[in-house]
């Protein structure tokens, strides 16, 4: 039986083959090096689109939720954000799905943005021709980036969507970014730097090297974002690389003990929002990501508000909504938005950014709370869908990732527990065992990152090679 296949249309297909052609080689050497430099340039941002300017909410938008686009393209948003990433999963009838809607969906007078899939991504649904990553099998997956990219410029070429470029790490990223925008406006017809761009700093080597991400993006870029948990999974897995070499041999604190009042946290923000005023961008705030109880809505919406205004007042000038009935509060969150907190650079930034809190001993229940929401969000998602709702909160790919990380983190470590045990890996297996069987592929998926010797850098990576294994084989699953 032959495997599912994705179509383009016949313009975003010769737009995706040309990118392939030019660019492939390029990025089979991603990411390149991470000189992790915070030194700032003089680049200027581009001027804010627009139909951008004044907006205060962005209702972000899983891109093949057909009926959640339409409600977001008929309703308040002042903008949308069709989104291929973290609420995103890419089977082949959903990417499809995805494609196809894109005509109807750039045909709404509604400001519209878009973030595609990050670079790691491939889509093995379609197929372009050249080498693959080593060792890769043939013939080589597409990637994924670019597949989505020229889905979406050929579908409204004449007034380009603008994009948000998730989970940058490394000038050489960005400067294959840049070059992929510039071959696909040559190959549109469009001026250079025609398609606007706001950069996600959720990664800690894409923050150490964001002068350097910046100035190469920086003729067609308006803004940075801030995405909270992706940056929080990237740091985890910085300091879990860098402990066997001296660095952090301590648990790292639960997700619930990482507040935006927590030094490093704060710092992360409040840092990029003083990249933004040096360049003249404008700060995107976080995902607004509670999900309010239909019976009692208003403590979720006051804390919506409340975290909005503390953004406002760090200086970011806009946020996303992860639900339509989050609008109202992010927007007021930004009312009258005026910067009132300062920011002291000290002595050093690195230290201040990786001075996290020993949270031990950890809970019983923060390893259960943990693994329970990376079981949800990866049995989801290979189902088809990239968004749980959880214990009042909206789940998605990175806060799985944050999780299964933080798994992984304490494993290493060996942290001590409430009840006085450490966390081995067999008692993290009987812990799991609890809550999902072995042959479950979510729980599969959950053992092979939690247990293998270094953080993957990825999940759908491990779950595309988990795929190619018999299920009895999970790497480095003994206890």
């Amino acid at each position: 039986m032959n495997p599912p296949s994705v179509s383009l249309s016949p313009t975003a297909r010769a737009l995706a083959q040309h990118l392939h052609t030019e660019l492939r080689e390029r990025w089979v050497l991603l990411p390149g090096e991470t000189p992790a430099s915070y030194t700032l340039s003089s680049a200027r941002a581009a001027p804010v689109p627009d139909d951008l300017r004044g907006r205060r909410a962005e209702l972000i938008v899983e891109a093949s939720d057909l009926d959640m686009l339409r409600r977001a393209l008929e309703g308040d948003a002042d903008a949308v954000a069709v989104d291929f990433d973290d609420t995103f999963s890419p089977t082949p009838q959903n990417v499809q799905a995805a494609y196809d809607a894109l005509p109807w969906v750039t045909r709404s007078p509604k400001p519209l943005l878009a973030r595609t899939r990050a670079l790691y991504a491939t889509e093995p649904h379609l197929n372009f021709g050249g080498p693959g990553p080593s060792p890769a099998p043939a013939p080589a997956p597409a990637i994924a980036a670019l597949c989505d990219l020229s889905a979406l410029l050929a579908a409204r070429p004449e007034r380009p969507v603008h994009l948000y470029i998730p989970k940058l790490e490394t000038p050489a990223e960005a400067q294959f970014w840049q070059d992929a925008l510039l071959v696909a406006e040559q190959f549109l017809g469009l001026a250079p730097n025609t398609v606007k761009t706001c950069l996600q700093i959720e990664t800690f080597s894409g923050l150490m090297n964001i002068g350097a991400i910046f100035q190469l993006l920086a003729p067609r870029t308006y803004g940075l974002n801030a995405g909270r948990w992706d940056y929080v999974f990237s740091l985890t897995k910085h300091l879990g690389s860098t402990q066997k070499g001296g660095g952090r041999t301590t648990p790292l604190p639960p997700r619930f003990q990482l507040t935006m009042d927590v030094d490093a946290m704060r710092v992360y923000a409040e840092y990029l929002v003083q990249v933004c005023r040096a360049h003249g961008a404008q700060a995107i705030g976080g995902t607004a990501s509670l999900a309010p109880d239909p019976a009692d809505p208003q403590p979720a919406l006051a804390a919506v508000l409340a975290d909005k205004q503390r953004e406002a007042a760090q200086g970011f000038t806009a946020a996303w909504a992860g639900l339509p009935e989050l609008l109202e509060p992010v927007r007021r969150g930004f009312d009258h938005a005026k910067q009132t907190s300062t920011f002291d650079l000290g002595a050093d930034l690195y230290q201040r950014l990786t001075n996290l809190p020993d949270p031990s001993p950890i809970a019983v229940d923060d390893v259960q709370d943990a693994i329970g929401l990376a079981l949800a969000v990866f049995g989801a998602w290979y189902e088809g869908r990239g968004v749980v709702v959880r214990k009042g909160r909206i789940e998605d790919t990175a806060t799985a990732e944050l999780a299964r990380a933080q798994l992984w983190q304490w494993v290493q470590v060996g942290a001590v527990l409430n009840d006085g045990q450490p966390l081995t890996p067999g008692r993290y297996r009987a812990e799991r065992q609890r809550l999902c069987a072995d042959p479950e592929p979510a729980a599969r998926l959950l053992d092979a990152l939690v247990l293998s010797g270094t953080c993957p850098d990825y999940f759908p990576r491990v779950a595309q090679q988990l795929a190619q294994q018999p299920a009895a084989h999970t790497p480095g699953a003994n206890p």
